[in-house]
């Protein structure tokens, strides 16, 4: 049987969700109650029942979005071994999925605000700098490991690869004709080439019991 806890956690979801959508259609600063009662089908009193500050609501969907990009990247690379494979997982994993992201179009409208707003500019900050703790993670593995000849400073690699996210993931989602993911993907991993020594390519795994490749017929 469900709980009443469990039942009001997965209504703070859901209004979570709503109002990472009212953010990302009326941006983060002109967002109002009524549109995220809108977005959650709900009235604005069924809102605040939930979130009785506004503001509290809104900081949660922003960590909401913020997970992706640190806390769920950092246990998806937990299971890799090979730096090289850490590396390339992690830029792909820092893109978007395509222009329609919402976690990536609602970081553009928090950078937009984050120059008016104090807590935006520190959450967009701390962000940052576990992401670039992260990459530097993975290079300092890598050339303890003897597999990357680093070029510069893990940190300014790391801060590198960061902005390069941004700034792609933005192109992306404001829908550039011809940059996409994949040719971002492949632009990031240029750079990494040249800093790592190490071309980044990945050995696809055959599947468990696979056995031996069958000889190509003639």
């Amino acid at each position: 049987m469900t709980t009443p806890r469990k039942r009001r956690a997965d209504r703070q979801q859901d209004l979570i969700e709503a109002a990472r959508r009212a953010m990302v259609l009326h941006g983060t600063d002109g967002v109002h109650l009524k549109q995220i009662a809108a977005e959650a089908g709900l009235t604005s009193g069924a809102v605040l029942y939930h979130y009785a500050d506004m503001q509290d609501l809104l900081l949660d969907a922003h960590h909401a979005g913020m997970e992706r990009f640190y806390e769920h990247r950092v246990k998806r690379i937990a299971e890799v071994d090979d730096p090289v494979e850490k590396l390339v997982v992690t830029v792909r994993s820092g893109l978007p999925s395509g222009s329609d992201d919402l976690d990536v179009r609602l970081l553009c409208e928090l950078g937009g605000a984050a120059g008016r707003n104090r807590v935006y500019a520190a959450l967009l900050t701390t962000l940052f700098d576990r992401q670039v703790s992260m990459y530097q993670t993975i290079l300092e593995s890598g050339v303890l490991q003897g597999v990357f000849t680093l070029a510069d400073h893990p940190v300014t690699i790391g801060r590198n690869l960061v902005a390069l996210e941004d700034a792609y993931g933005y192109r992306i989602v404001a829908r550039h004709p011809t940059i996409g993911v994949a040719e971002a993907e492949e632009l990031i991993l240029s750079y990494a080439r040249g800093m790592t020594g190490n071309q980044l390519t990945v050995t696809p795994k055959r599947p468990a019991g696979s056995g031996r490749p069958r000889p190509r017929s003639s």
